[in-house]
């Protein structure tokens, strides 16, 4: 006879029909990963700037939409995330 204890295990089994529920990921512009690429690296706004060739003011209005865009408070969460994510190497 089973318990309602041995059912537990199998209600998270694909074949119980459990929904995958994981949000969908963000959509980051090309120049939004690339940003997001430099500030994994450890980069400061003045060398991405530099790096890519865009000034500072661009560095943070792009590092702002991400931080919007992973809901995120600031660029060390914004670098996690987008490990976590995946959304950079």
């Amino acid at each position: 006879m089973l318990g309602a204890t041995d059912l537990h295990g199998d209600l998270g089994r694909p074949e119980f029909g459990t929904p995958d529920i994981s949000p969908p990921l963000p959509h980051l512009t090309p120049t939004q990963l690339e940003v997001l690429r430099c500030v994994r690296c450890g980069l400061l706004n003045k060398q991405i700037a530099y790096q890519l060739g865009i000034a500072e003011a661009t560095v943070k209005v792009h590092m702002t939409a991400v931080m919007r865009k992973l809901n995120v408070r600031n660029r060390t969460q914004a670098a996690i995330a987008a490990g976590q994510l995946q959304l950079v190497a």
